[in-house]
């Protein structure tokens, strides 16, 4: 019998009440979701409004005008594009509307485009009363999704920024317009940018033009794509870790990393506001290095140093750019932290063998680059505050899954943090490492911290100068990894993002072509560590024959000139060694 007040449901009154609950959750969740999901169908058949409209134009322009020759446009290096439309041979209209129709089917194909800029339409039309023609007179231009446009997103691939359109241009697009450019269409990114993947819950992923089932590489991914494929014959990106350097890498194009402050990063979107530890810094990417020279040439200009007085006023220096003279080159074919792979090795001692017997003195050069630094303080000086700031990014939103396996590291207590590091320390040494160095630090740390990176610099720069260097030649992780495998490898980056915590010019040329004999010695790859990461990285970078490797050139902080013109001998002489085989 039941006690006093009791009935016979009060064994189960708990559980159905914990059951509703459960089911309320989960029908608020999926309610959630499904509105989310919405606003992603929502966005994806505005963005397909836009670029019906831009293949609108391009269509009617070509039927009006059959006689334009969209192939030679197409064919054009920039300069000598920029000179036959500043000397009145080829109208702008004719490029700007070629442009247009091949961007339109290049995304057809990978998917590279976030936006179109319409107002480019009416822009054209006040480029062509310009009385004065700037460098860039009449140039289309692609933009990174998060280089901000006026009245247009810059999302980063997050649902949060639909619909928020810049007040207005960023300093960089502004000076671009100013010198004549026309900026046409945005491009995609990774969902937060720290990826060198390309892909986002709103646009989705885009592929390697070479290779579809490969990454373009990121975060600067959608311009890598656009270029490489020949959709737009000049691009910006921006970099905090390799950003320009790696999709240029992975498309087999070029792009051109300055000294943070050389250009203005006003109206550069970043998801780690605040962090001082990589310096970020905006440039170009483009078919060939004398693009990138004439990207630099305009844009360090009057107008630029108006509009952002924390950029200093230095005019590009011609004389340098233009020099002939040998230079001293350092070298090395290898970090310390990654074994690069045969073909890594080979694109630099190939590049080496044609600066020496042109004429120039090649100097083995070893960075101290070891994994205490690299995790100790250049993963840590991005996390130093406990990955909370990227984490809030991701609240509320739909995880891409790539972003997802980082995300469940980061968003873990600091005291599993370090207990999963505990663990995995004696297996996967690396995993350990990273996860160890994603924990909150205390304002003093982050002094130390800072204080590391400056004594770092101090001594790289004094090795340096004690050979007497020009420029270095560096490795450049590739060939394009395959599908995926990015997210798995971020300790690959010690490569490029070893240049952002210097704050020295970095830029990447494409050399030469993964080969057969490539694939065969990748076989026997076993790495320093014989571990997880270098099991995959072989598994990222096998069955590539055929796609290009890049090598990377460094110079001095604020000797971008001299940097432009390594990599410009760099491509000459890869160019006449490939007429010639």
């Amino acid at each position: 019998m039941p006690f006093p007040g009791e009935t016979w449901l009060s064994p189960y009154l708990g559980t159905a009440v914990l059951c509703c609950l459960v089911v309320t959750i989960w029908l608020l969740r999926w309610k959630r979701r499904a509105a989310l999901w919405k606003q992603v169908e929502e966005a994806r058949r505005k963005r397909e409004q836009r670029l019906e409209r831009m293949q609108k134009v391009a269509l009617t322009f070509r039927e009006q005008n059959p006689g334009v020759e969209a192939d030679r446009i197409l064919s054009l290096p920039l300069v000598e594009l920029s000179e036959e439309l500043r000397n009145g041979s080829l109208p702008p209209e004719h490029v700007l509307y070629t442009y247009l129709d091949k961007a339109f089917q290049v995304n057809k194909d990978i998917n590279c485009l976030t936006d179109y800029l319409q107002e480019c339409e009416s822009q054209l039309q006040e480029v062509k009363k310009q009385e004065k023609k700037g460098l860039l007179y009449g140039i289309p231009v692609s933009v990174k999704d998060s280089i901000e446009c006026k009245g247009h997103d810059s999302t980063m691939g997050f649902l949060k920024n639909l619909n928020r359109p810049a007040a207005e241009d960023s300093v960089v697009v502004q000076v671009l317009k100013r010198q004549g450019a026309i900026p046409f269409v945005k491009s995609n990114v990774p969902q937060g940018l720290l990826s060198y993947d390309c892909s986002n819950v709103i646009f989705g992923p885009t592929a390697n033009p070479l290779n579809h089932t490969r990454s373009p590489g990121g975060s600067s991914g959608g311009e890598g794509a656009l270029i490489g494929s020949g959709g737009s014959i000049l691009g910006i990106g921006t970099d905090i870790g390799g950003s320009l350097r790696i999709p240029a890498a992975f498309c087999g194009i070029c792009a051109f990393k300055p000294t943070g402050s050389r250009l203005s990063q006003k109206g550069m979107v970043a998801i780690l506001r605040g962090q001082k530890s990589a310096i970020p810094a905006i440039g170009p990417m483009a078919r060939d290095v004398d693009s990138l020279a004439l990207y630099m040439r305009a844009l360090l200009c009057d107008d630029l140093f108006r509009l952002d007085s924390s950029v200093p006023p230095m005019p590009f220096k011609e004389e340098v750019y233009a020099s002939s003279r040998p230079l001293r080159i350092g070298y090395h074919d290898t970090d310390s932290l990654t074994l690069a792979t045969p073909s890594m090795r080979r694109a630099v001692l190939e590049t080496k063998k044609l600066l020496e017997d042109a004429g120039h003195t090649l100097v083995p050069f070893k960075p101290h680059f070891s994994e205490d630094f690299f995790f100790n303080v250049c993963l840590t000086g991005l996390f130093a505050d406990g990955s909370s700031t990227y984490v809030d990014n991701f609240k509320g939103e739909l995880k891409e899954p790539y972003a997802r396996q980082f995300l469940l590291m980061t968003k873990m207590p600091d005291w599993f943090k370090k207990l999963i590091s505990w663990i995995t320390g004696p297996i996967i040494p690396r995993l350990s490492k990273m996860l160890g160095n994603l924990v909150t630090r205390s304002v003093k740390e982050v002094w130390v911290l800072h204080s590391e990176c400056e004594e770092y610099k101090r001594e790289f720069m004094a090795d340096w100068r004690k050979l007497d260097l020009d420029v270095m030649l560096c490795p450049m992780f590739g060939p394009a990894f395959k599908a995926g495998y990015p997210s798995k490898l971020s300790v690959l980056v010690s490569y490029t993002i070893l240049y952002n915590y210097l704050d020295f010019p970095a830029g990447v040329v494409p050399v030469t072509t993964v080969t057969e004999e490539d694939e065969e010695a990748l076989k026997s790859y076993k790495g320093y560590h014989h571990d997880w990461y270098d099991k995959l990285l072989v598994k990222a970078t096998c069955e590539a024959v055929g796609l290009p490797l890049a090598v990377q050139c460094v110079a001095l902080p604020w000797e971008e000139e001299l940097c432009l013109r390594f990599m410009k001998e760099v491509e000459r002489l890869t160019q006449r060694k490939q007429k010639h085989l």
